[in-house]
């Protein structure tokens, strides 16, 4: 896993970022970490599985009681 190091923090925002992670009960590192992903995956993006998802719904959803055939298939024949 990457590691960063980030140089020259002021200390006021040191400081701010220890008390935010108490009040959230975590460490100062696991604060950073969650403040980091929140601002480079924020929740209104749209997921590519939910997107697709959608799409099915739009078109008349998945029918699952479609019986599949589940005859054997027939080996090819090289010859």
């Amino acid at each position: 896993m990457p590691v960063i190091t980030v140089r020259n923090l002021p200390d006021e925002v040191h400081r701010a970022l220890r008390v935010r992670a108490a009040t959230h009960g975590r460490s100062t590192e696991a604060e950073i970490r969650d403040i980091l992903e929140a601002a480079v995956k924020p929740e209104g993006r749209v997921k590519l599985g939910s997107l697709l998802a959608d799409i099915g719904r739009e078109l008349g959803g998945i029918d699952l009681e479609i019986q599949r055939d589940k005859t054997p298939a027939q080996p090819l024949a090289f010859e």
